[in-house]
């Protein structure tokens, strides 16, 4: 008998459920937008319908689902460019590898390139001539540096010239300083050399005609008091020669020799 009852309670609960349900209709808009690279867009609309018999009850249900996707990848960037790798790949050749790659929002582009370190190879051409027992070849291949040049120049020890050293190769690089390496270095020292060489006859013109006229000026002043020392004895000398004769309360002045 309850098994019945239970039966019962929920056929009506049942069909309780059924009058009161009502159609559920789904109306979902849904916009999304990236503005990092792509653009999208999604639009759904969703209605759902069911219909089911069951004993005289009607339950009708519909489902539609439409999705439209745009997508717009025209803003996306390309790829970076990567820089090649270069090495010189050992350690007795004096070249340096360079890389450099530039990317656009349109195009990427990269290269490189091997350059030669003259620098490295003359160090390493001096080393084999000294290890050959050449001393004065390696050091005229360090003398084409400007730097060693100028160096050399400076320590009173002057860079070979054809076969010569010391003073004679000094002389000959006096004499044709356009073949110097450091020949805009020299041209500069010598400038400046020349003004300051200026500079100091300069001043010594100025101190010595400053000597001239304090000497004339002593010398004038000393002429000056040999005058006034002779006018003065003159004058002594007057007075000591002078007799004074009184005759009658007048005074005669008589001058002897």
């Amino acid at each position: 008998m309850k098994f019945w009852l239970k039966i019962i309670a929920l056929t009506v609960i049942l069909i309780l459920v059924s009058l009161w349900a009502k159609p559920i209709m789904a109306d979902d808009t849904n916009t999304q937008t990236n503005t990092s690279g792509s653009n999208t867009n999604i639009t759904g609309g969703y209605e759902s319908t069911t219909t089911n018999n069951n004993d005289g009850q009607t339950n009708t249900t519909t489902d539609n689902s439409t999705t439209t996707s745009t997508t717009n990848g025209a803003g996306i960037p390309p790829p970076s460019a990567n820089s090649p790798s270069y090495s010189s790949m050992s350690q007795d050749v004096c070249s340096m590898g360079v890389s450099g790659s530039v990317t656009t929002g349109i195009v990427g582009i990269s290269g490189g390139k091997h350059f030669v370190d003259e620098n490295c190879e003359r160090i390493k051409l001096a080393k084999v001539l000294q290890d050959f027992g050449m001393k004065v070849a390696s050091v005229a291949v360090l003398c084409q540096d400007a730097r060693v040049h100028a160096a050399m120049q400076s320590a009173g020890t002057p860079c070979p010239f054809n076969g010569k050293i010391g003073s004679e190769a000094q002389a000959l690089w006096d004499k044709y300083p356009e073949l110097r390496p450091d020949y805009d270095l020299y041209l500069a020292k010598q400038e400046i050399i020349a003004k300051v060489d200026d500079r100091i006859v300069e001043e010594a013109r100025i101190a010595a005609e400053e000597i001239a006229a304090e000497e004339e000026r002593l010398e004038e002043e000393a002429r000056l008091a040999e005058i006034e020392r002779l006018k003065q004895l003159e004058e002594a000398r007057k007075k000591a020669n002078e007799k004074v004769i009184i005759i009658d309360s007048d005074p005669l002045i008589i001058h002897g020799d």
